[in-house]
């Protein structure tokens, strides 16, 4: 790689204006459509396992382009990725309105989710290529804010379309808030590239791509074929060894598509692994709740988004004030709190039944969505604040594409758990006596999803030692030299 213009450090306010409003937008595609599956199920006429692919497609395209970005920014300027990815996502956007069946609204939703897997760590990495290191902390507390606040809005959002209309006013309310981006964008952001690659990586990318497409579809489709159907474990072996590959591949070749040299800052490596644990904490909430309002107490989608929206709205509230405390307390105290209250409110969560009230679901909701918002800013940011400007292009590329890779993972995992617990659950009742179909079914799915909470609560509980190790990152000659 070869140096090329230094960057321009941009007016802060308009700056984050525009970044904020391109994430806020990817976001609102990814916790808009939690609450249109049920409704999405009856339109169609299909199966969970098929509609969920509406979302794990959607974040595994946004994982599988991920790790694109690096290369893409520096060969056309980041300024530019983030224009094309905003027209591109609009243009999805629309197709996805217009789906005519099940597999044409996942294939769109895939095309989507791949320029929106741009968004992300391209915004990401302006912030720390652009900003200077004392406004990183603000910078990024702001960012977090954007992805916070369309949880928040989402569900609510989501309910109140489908009420007056239908689930496509979900893609078509896009192309407003698109245009408004792409016309910030090309205003507000400099024109700049750091690095400029020599070549590029196809066989690195070949191999990322088919390695996460054959392990999601081995763990979604695994319960269906059986675990040890031939398939399944095919696409399993497939799916680890071009990922093995793929990481020899980018040690190795002169020209990496994902430059892995940020592994060597091990404070980076633990907060990667924080991040991916509270990503999974976070989709376990926003898949398994609206199903369980929606299909077992059989409350409307907007009344759904209206019960989430106090839980949602204090993390969008919450953002701003991780920020100032994060100079004060550090990111250990901040994430080891977080990821506490986590652990707390999913396993509140693993103890619903059929009756249960929406104030203990609202409550639990919003002590978990606490812990995710004093532990997902600083778990980011203190991955990247003591890297190079020349490695937060690829670090912020790596983040994102495992942040939406375990995403994924985790909704095509739970989504298979749900229906293995439930089976198990719905057998053992018949053999205890229970004749009445409608119970069986009812009583089945709510074990099925408090057993999954169970599951969730143990893996959120695994980063609570990650956390209390940032701190040794933190101090003595590492520290001082990210000072410098």
């Amino acid at each position: 790689m070869h140096s090329a213009a230094e960057p321009t450090v941009p007016r802060f306010w308009p700056f984050m204006f525009t970044l904020f409003v391109g994430s806020f937008m990817s976001v609102l595609s990814s916790s808009t459509i939690t609450i249109a599956i049920p409704e999405l199920q009856r339109h169609f006429g299909a199966e969970l396992s098929s509609v969920q692919w509406t979302l794990t497609g959607f974040m595994l395209a946004m994982g599988t382009s991920a790790p694109l970005t690096g290369y893409l920014g520096g060969r056309f300027s980041f300024k530019w990725v983030y224009v094309a990815s905003l027209v591109a996502f609009l243009v999805a956007s629309v197709l996805c309105g217009v789906a005519w069946d099940t597999r044409s609204l996942v294939a769109f939703r895939f095309v989507q989710g791949a320029f929106c897997g741009a968004i992300m760590p391209v915004t990401m990495t302006l912030i720390y290529q652009l900003l200077p290191r004392e406004r990183q902390a603000l910078a990024a507390s702001l960012w977090t804010l954007s992805s916070m606040l369309a949880p928040a809005f989402g569900p609510t959002l989501a309910g109140w379309l489908m009420t007056l209309g239908n689930w496509r006013w979900l893609f078509f309310m896009n192309v407003p808030l698109g245009l408004a981006a792409v016309a910030m964008a090309v205003r507000a952001v400099p024109y700049y590239r750091l690095e400029v690659p020599k070549a590029f990586d196809f066989p690195g990318l070949l191999t990322v791509i088919t390695g996460t497409l054959a392990l999601l579809i081995a763990l979604s489709q695994g319960r269906a074929w059986g675990w040890t159907d031939s398939k399944t474990v095919s696409l399993a072996v497939l799916g680890t060894v071009s990922l093995v590959y793929f990481v020899v591949r980018q040690l190795r070749t002169h020209a990496p598509l994902l430059d892995l040299r940020v592994l060597a800052n091990g404070r980076y490596v633990v907060t990667l692994l924080i991040s991916s644990i509270i990503t999974i904490s976070l989709y376990s909430g926003a898949f398994l709740i609206p199903l369980f309002l929606q299909e077992i107490q059989g409350v409307t989608p907007l009344k759904t988004g209206l019960i989430l929206l106090p839980a949602s709205l204090s993390m969008a509230l919450l953002m701003p004030l991780v920020g100032r405390m994060y100079g004060k307390l550090g990111p250990s105290t901040l994430m080891t709190a977080g990821v506490l209250l986590i652990a707390g409110g999913t396993y509140a969560l693993s103890r619903l039944t059929p009756d249960v009230s929406h104030t203990y679901v609202l409550m639990w909701m919003l002590v978990r969505n606490v812990g995710i918002s004093l532990s997902i800013m600083p778990a980011s940011n203190a991955g990247m604040e003591q890297l190079s400007r020349e490695l937060s292009g690829h670090a912020s590329s790596i983040s994102n594409w495992l942040r939406n890779v375990f995403g994924a993972f985790s909704i095509a995992i739970f989504t298979s758990l749900l229906s293995s617990f439930a089976a198990r659950e719905a057998q053992v009742l018949a053999r205890e006596g229970m004749t009445e179909r409608r119970d069986i079914e009812l009583l089945s799915f709510v074990t099925g999803i408090n057993q999954v909470y169970l599951v969730a609560t143990v893996i959120a509980l695994v980063a609570v030692p990650l956390s209390l190790m940032v701190r040794k990152y933190v101090s003595g000659l590492e520290a001082s030299r990210g000072a410098r």
